[in-house]
């Protein structure tokens, strides 16, 4: 689905309070299938509002991608003149907005194995958000680990898990409606929202804010070989192991790169096997991460497998 151009700004006066976080998230069942996405925005006051829509036939990936351009496209229209951090559990999203789109741009939209670059059609949408919300004040991605206990990202995963499930959960607004930016998209269920009369979700705390940092985004499955008494095991070792290891990973990678070429679907414990770690290590990530120079995406179930796919992007 192509979304339209950068829309102009729906919201007659600037939105008078300071926005504090973002959080966004995407979910799809079937992956393909029915997909949803969530985006919520935290305000200083404590105030908070929250959007969701869904599409009938999507990937989980363009979900996070929607979440993250209706965030977007929300802070173009805000009127903001401060910084603001964007919390995403997807490292596909993240990663490929701040570090792969000038490569992508570079070669054309191409991938290092000369591949189209998927989903090129939201990338263009986000690069162009991007560079208008830039003109505005600071934006800085964060990447925040999915369903490990953060407010905000998990009440976006129930935002899109029950769109995705073809539920119309009720969504927090603001208490001036004309701020809340209605955007419409043929293919999206807008649920009928209401704000609330309890007090509204508590607005997240700055200790939270600043565990997410960008650094953390290396939370990314690798060798096994990374504490530093492993270091100085390898150090020990004679020049011609080294070498006949270095020749293992290299292997390892050519493996990676012709998965990847040829679009074949592995299975989580020959994933595993690939990248030299624990089953429950690939499993336990959730349905899109980034291993080295791959995007690694769960499919879809067969029988009892889980059956993965890895994209490679530089």
């Amino acid at each position: 689905m192509t979304l339209p151009n950068p829309i102009p700004n729906p919201i007659p006066n600037p939105i008078p309070t300071p926005i504090q976080s973002i959080y966004t998230d995407g979910a799809c069942s079937g992956n393909p299938g029915p997909g949803g996405w969530g985006t919520v925005i935290y305000f200083t006051d404590g105030s908070v509002q929250e959007l969701g829509g869904r599409e009938a036939q999507t990937t989980n990936n363009r979900m996070e991608m929607q979440a993250a351009i209706r965030a977007l496209e929300y802070l173009a229209a805000s009127g903001r003149s401060e910084p603001v951090a964007l919390y995403t559990d997807s490292e596909y999203v993240k990663n490929g907005i701040t570090k792969w789109l000038s490569g992508w741009k570079k070669k054309g939209w191409k991938t290092a194995a000369g591949k189209p670059v998927l989903n090129q059609d939201l990338w263009h949408e986000l690069d162009s958000l991007q560079i208008q919300v830039a003109k505005q004040a600071p934006l800085e991605w964060r990447y925040v680990k999915g369903h490990s206990g953060d407010r905000g990202n998990d009440r976006c995963d129930e935002i899109a898990r029950a769109f995705s499930l073809g539920q119309k959960p009720q969504l927090r607004e603001l208490p001036d409606a004309a701020f809340a930016p209605a955007i419409s998209i043929p293919t999206q269920v807008q649920p009928s929202t209401q704000a609330q009369s309890s007090a509204p979700l508590v607005s997240v705390p700055e200790t939270l804010q600043s565990s997410h940092r960008p650094e953390e985004a290396a939370d990314i499955l690798d060798d096994r070989s990374t504490t530093v008494d492993s270091a100085l095991d390898v150090a020990e070792l004679p020049r011609e192991t080294k070498v006949a290891q270095l020749r293992n990973v290299l292997d390892t990678l050519h493996m990676a790169d012709e998965l990847a070429r040829q679009g074949y679907l592995i299975t989580s414990s020959e994933l595993a096997d690939l990248m030299d770690v624990n089953a429950s290590a690939v499993t336990s990530r959730g349905d899109n991460w980034v291993w080295r120079n791959w995007v690694i995406s769960r499919v879809r179930r067969e029988g009892n497998q889980i059956l993965w796919q890895l994209e490679r992007v530089d």
